[in-house]
Order: C-alpha cells, then structure tokens, then sequence
C-alpha cells in the first residue's frame, strides 16, 4: 500500500491516485471586488426610461454583483415656457408629449397612457425629482422603489407626479411620511442635492435620457445612450472589467419578484424570464400559487399584482 497520504480521487478523471496538489494552500470563495461603477442617468417622466425598464431590470438581476449602482436625476422638464421645449421631437407645449408617448407605448409594450398632458399637464419634473433624491440621501433602495411607483402612477395609470398630494400618495405608499419628505424636499436644501445631480450629470457628458454609463476603478469607461437591449449592456460591463466572459446569476423565481415588485407587467415578466407573449400566461400559472395574485389588464397589455393589491 502506498504510504503516501495525499491520496484523492480526481473530479474530472475518476482515478484515484496520489495527489498533484499541494499540501496546503490558500484560497478565496468570494468572487474579486470590482470597483466598478453604473450610473443611471434619467428623469421621473422619462418616456423611453419607461421602456427600458424590463431590460434595466434583466440587467441589474444578473448582472448587479459586479457593480455600484447609482440613480442620477437629470432635468428632463423644468418648465413649460413660450419656446420649444424638445425641438427635436417636434414638442412645443404639453399636448405635443402625447402623441410621442402614446408611440413609446406601443413599441415597448410598457403601457402609457399620456391623455393627461391634454386636461392635467406635468408642470415640471424637478418636484418628484427632489423627492426622490430627498429619499434616496437614507435609503437608495427605497429611493428606486418610490421612482418606479412614480412611473407606474405616471405613465400606466395618468396620475400627475408633480402634483403634491399625489407625491405624499406615493411617499406614504412606500412606508415612509409623505407629507413631512414632500415638504422637506422642497427647502432648499432639496434644491441644492437636486442641482448636484445635474453637475454629476454634465460631468459625465450626458446629454439626453436614459443614459447609462460605467466606470472602472482606473476611471475608465462605456456610455450607452437610449434605450438598448441587454445585450448591449452587457457588452459595455465585459468591456469595463477587460473579461470576456462574464458568469451570470440565476434569475429570481417570479415569485419572490412579484413579492419584491407588487406589480409586474406582461413585458417585464417575457423579458425576464426569455417568454414569448403567447406563454405568459401559462407561465405565470405554472409558478405563482392561486390565490396569491391577480391578472389585470391596463390599454391593451396585461400585468399581474400581488393578491393584496
């Protein structure tokens, strides 16, 4: 008998022989630190914002360990004045952002409404704006929670989020005193943080929304502009961090992403999950309880609640 006590047995071969491998060594479980970071530049009423939101969401799942992500309110609308606002798209006044949402809408599939710029305009969207940031200085998680309850109020249910008793709504919504951080908000020191986010977002030359952009701890880094797939992204991130291949996590179960999100709809769920619209259904029936959710359906498109909705 060989009185050699390295003695294993190989994974990968299936013999069992003297080992190769040293007597002892040192070995890291975590995955190295990347100090990276995304920074995602947008804005309340942000239409094609809106529309990324199902890959942005992919993206963060899979992908979210390898970088810092940080929010970034960029001033889409301070005003409504006697000029242009967004020649580009051929948007004067109010009733102009209408037609515009209504085709965002349709192409995406995220469902937007739009009809209020024609009876209840969004004045601006600096107030919801620094609402945001108010919250997002104690709590960045709950910050995003807050911005994507704005969007949902926003485009999908045509409520105006630069209304202060429809801001205190969403505030209270997500557990927090709406009335107290609506108010604060607008002292001026709401207007300082909120003018910060403006000087990091010139900083980092973005000029229209949404924009992504991610940076390496040598400061070095991608900007993606516009609404793009995820592949997209993914692609900047590999560039970032010098790899060619980037391990992905497993995505969540639809059931605990419905517990997270409360609301998801029919989009979000086919991105996520690699669904064609016909199978969503199925889908959804196949890993969520009865009885623990419901099936609504908002211009045209389905989207599914948690029951206590």
């Amino acid at each position: 008998m060989n009185e050699n006590n390295n003695m294993i047995c190989d994974l990968e071969t299936g013999i069992c022989g003297v080992g190769g491998e040293k007597e002892m060594e040192m070995i890291h479980f975590n995955q190295p630190i990347k100090n990276v970071d995304l920074y995602y530049v947008t804005d309340p009423i942000c239409s094609h914002c809106w529309a990324l939101e199902p890959v942005l969401r992919r993206f963060v799942e899979q992908y979210g360990n390898y970088f810092n992500f940080h929010t970034v309110m960029g001033g889409l609308l301070e005003k409504w004045g006697d000029g242009p606002v967004d020649p580009a798209n051929g948007i004067a006044g109010p009733q102009d952002v209408a037609g515009h949402w209504r085709e965002v809408g349709e192409y995406s599939r995220m469902p937007i409404d739009g009809t209020l710029w024609y009876d209840n305009p969004v004045h601006s969207s600096y107030p919801p704006s620094r609402v945001f940031i108010f919250i997002q200085q104690y709590n960045e998680q709950l910050a995003n929670v807050f911005l994507r309850r704005m969007r949902e109020a926003l485009f999908a249910f045509n409520q105006n989020i630069a209304d202060e008793s429809i801001l205190i709504k969403i505030v209270n919504q997500i557990g927090l005193d709406g009335q107290a951080i609506v108010k604060e908000a607008e002292l001026q020191s709401g207007h300082l943080l909120l003018k910060e986010d403006f000087q990091l977002a010139a900083r980092l030359g973005v000029r229209g929304f949404p924009t992504i952009i991610i940076v390496n701890e040598e400061n070095k880094g991608v900007k993606i502009v516009g609404a793009r797939t995820i592949e997209n992204y993914v692609a900047g991130l590999k560039q970032v961090l010098s790899i060619d291949h980037l391990p992905q996590k497993q995505i969540t179960a639809l059931s605990d992403l419905l517990e997270k999100e409360n609301l998801l709809f029919s989009k979000e769920i086919e991105v996520m999950y690699d669904l064609k619209k016909s199978d969503m259904i199925s889908f959804i029936e196949q890993e969520l309880t009865p009885g623990t959710y419901q099936v609504k359906e908002i211009l045209g498109e389905l989207y599914i609640t948690s029951q206590e909705k």
